[in-house]
């Protein structure tokens, strides 16, 4: 009985991410979409190719997206977003290159690196 009451205990505990609503859907939408589309099985590879040439840290969302690796019209797209939906974009970059096939993580270990 007690051990079961502490285990509804830690799962009422556990912790969800708040949802919060896009301002800009159109724009949220659109730059999503590049993310989406630069991490999808088809063109994974060649977008971490393309980190690799210029020496790029993946996690380094703003100089991936100013150099114009994730679209040309992807970075204005962004700007034009507030603080709210411009962090929920990151989160979702950072999410994305987290779900990378391990093979290709360790394939491109410098990309991913903390030094």
């Amino acid at each position: 009985m007690l051990k079961a009451l502490q285990q509804e205990i830690l799962l009422s505990n556990t912790y969800e991410q708040p949802v919060l609503p896009i301002a800009d859907p159109q724009h949220f939408g659109a730059v999503k979409a590049a993310i989406e589309s630069s991490f999808s099985s088809a063109k994974v590879a060649e977008f971490l190719k393309s980190l690799d040439r210029l020496k790029l840290r993946i996690r380094d969302f703003e100089t991936v997206l100013t150099k114009g690796l994730l679209g040309a019209s992807t970075a204005a797209e962004y700007n034009g977003l507030g603080n709210a939906d411009q962090g929920q974009i990151r989160e979702f970059y950072l999410a994305s290159l987290e779900r990378v096939a391990p093979e290709l993580r360790a394939k491109f270990f410098k990309l991913y690196a903390y030094y």
